[in-house]
């Protein structure tokens, strides 16, 4: 399967709780910080949820 670069871009400060729970989820924690993960539906949805708060990069 093929992974995912995920960096957070934006900052979660006054942002809804389950934008920040799905940030945590997938492994970010500060801004700027990456994380690689495999490419899944799960995964996909996820990032649909936080689209605007994060940048991804097929590797």
């Amino acid at each position: 399967m093929a992974k995912l670069q995920i960096t957070l871009v934006r900052s979660l400060i006054g942002r809804p709780e389950d934008q920040k729970a799905t940030v945590k989820a997938l492994g970010l924690t500060k801004t700027n910080s990456s994380v690689e993960q495999e490419d899944s539906p799960a995964i996909r949805g996820m990032l649909k949820k936080v689209t605007h708060l994060v940048k991804v990069v097929e590797a």
